[in-house]
């Protein structure tokens, strides 16, 4: 097993006034050679947007986007016409494929949006772009990892070009899980939203975050009041 250590400290930061972004990755005027990327995930922002604030109309392509609200609500616009509010216990995907075109605003006009935007490569370049949101509330079950993301388009969860699994997990008690693999190949960045763990040994906090490759399955004690992101991703793009 390989293990890279990623402190909640020793991420990127940019502080916009409308907008206050850590990156774990390179983006924007963050460079770092030895953090380019996790396998096929490219990007995972942490996003506070100030009331009202937000991005304007910009293109994607070839790039699943998949962003998950911690705290309020965003208004998305896209040029396939699609217009939504995204909430705390929904979960948006985009397929960028051939070109997009979005915007994404904080919809409150008093309360501060908090955000997880993360970027996959795709397996497949120039797909038809796609847009989709799902409440996953139903998926819930305390104490455990439950799928929100997943290769199948039939799946509980939702879907991307891309064989990789996402699951969250939400904690009122120690918790101890062993997590295995699901493709040969694949890695896994954990990344602890809220609470403290220990990951196959390594303990981490709020914020910090976790990759291992090169093993068939973890072990992960999940602390009480903890809420953890495990991202299965493939190694090779």
């Amino acid at each position: 097993m390989k293990k890279i250590f990623h402190s909640a400290g020793s991420r990127g930061e940019a502080n916009h006034g409308w907008l206050h972004a850590k990156h774990s990755f390179s983006f924007a005027n963050f460079y770092n050679p030895e953090r380019i990327q996790f396998g096929v995930l490219r990007v995972l922002n942490d996003d506070i947007i100030a009331p009202g604030m937000g991005f304007g109309t910009h293109p994607h392509d070839n790039m699943e986007i998949i962003t998950i609200p911690l705290q309020g609500a965003l208004e998305h616009k896209d040029s396939m016409d699609n217009i939504g509010v995204i909430e705390a216990d929904e979960i948006q995907v985009m397929s960028a494929g051939t070109g997009i075109y979005h915007s994404e605003y904080n919809k409150n006009k008093d309360q501060s949006l908090k955000l997880l935007q993360l970027w996959v490569f795709p397996h497949t370049q120039n797909v038809t772009p796609r847009y989709d949101q799902k409440n996953i509330k139903e998926l819930k079950t305390l104490n455990s990892f439950y799928p929100v993301v997943t290769p199948d388009p039939e799946g509980p969860g939702m879907w991307i070009h891309q064989d990789a699994w996402f699951h969250l997990g939400e904690f009122d008690q120690e918790t101890h899980i062993k997590y295995s693999i699901h493709k040969p190949g694949n890695g896994i960045y954990v990344f602890m939203i809220e609470g403290d763990a220990s990951v196959s040994d390594q303990p981490l906090s709020k914020r910090d975050a976790l990759g291992l490759w090169e093993t068939e399955s973890l072990s992960i004690t999940a602390k009480k009041n903890s809420r953890i992101l495990l991202l299965e991703v493939p190694m090779q793009q």
